[in-house]
C-alpha cells in the first residue's frame, strides 16, 4: 500500500508515518524511485504504535522497546508504563463514580448532596486551609 492509503486507513496524516519512519519505528519497502510501500507487517506495526500511544507510551520508549533485543529493558519500560496506566485508570474510575453519583442525586444542587460531598472529602482535605484574618 502507498503512504496515502495507509495514512487514510488509520486516520493519520502522511507526515506522521514519515516521522515514525525517521524515528526508526517503521521501515516500509522502497520501490519506483524511493516510493514507500507498506506491507501487512507494517500495518500491524502502525497498529502497535497507535495502541501504545493510546496507552500513554512515548515514542522514544516505544522505539526502545521495539528495537531492543534485551527482554529486561523491554519489561522495565512496560512495567513503568503499566503503573502509569493503572493510576490513570483509577483516576478515570473515580471520575466516573463521581459523575454517576451526581446523576443519581435528587438534590436540586448536586454539589450540596451529602453523598457527593463524601466522595470529594479526600480532595477537600488536600486543599491547604488559610487562616481567617
Amino acid at each position: 500500500m502507498a503512504i496515502g492509503e495507509v495514512a487514510a486507513r488509520f486516520g493519520l496524516a502522511p507526515h506522521v508515518l514519515r516521522h515514525w519512519e525517521s524515528m526508526g519505528l517503521l521501515a516500509p519497502m522502497r520501490v519506483e524511485g524511493e516510493r514507500r510501500r507498506y506491507s501487512r507487517d507494517d500495518l500491524y506495526r502502525i497498529a502497535v504504535i497507535l495502541r501504545a500511544r493510546e496507552a500513554g507510551i512515548a515514542l522514544e520508549d516505544l522505539r526502545a522497546m521495539l528495537t531492543t533485543s534485551d527482554p529486561v529493558v523491554r519489561r522495565k519500560i512496560l512495567h513503568r508504563h503499566r503503573g502509569d496506566l493503572e493510576r490513570r485508570i483509577a483516576q478515570a474510575q473515580a471520575s466516573l463514580e463521581l459523575i454517576d453519583c451526581a446523576l443519581n442525586c435528587d438534590h436540586e444542587d448536586f454539589a450540596s448532596c451529602a453523598d457527593f460531598q463524601a466522595m470529594l472529602a479526600e480532595r477537600v482535605h488536600l486543599v491547604p486551609t488559610t487562616p481567617h484574618a
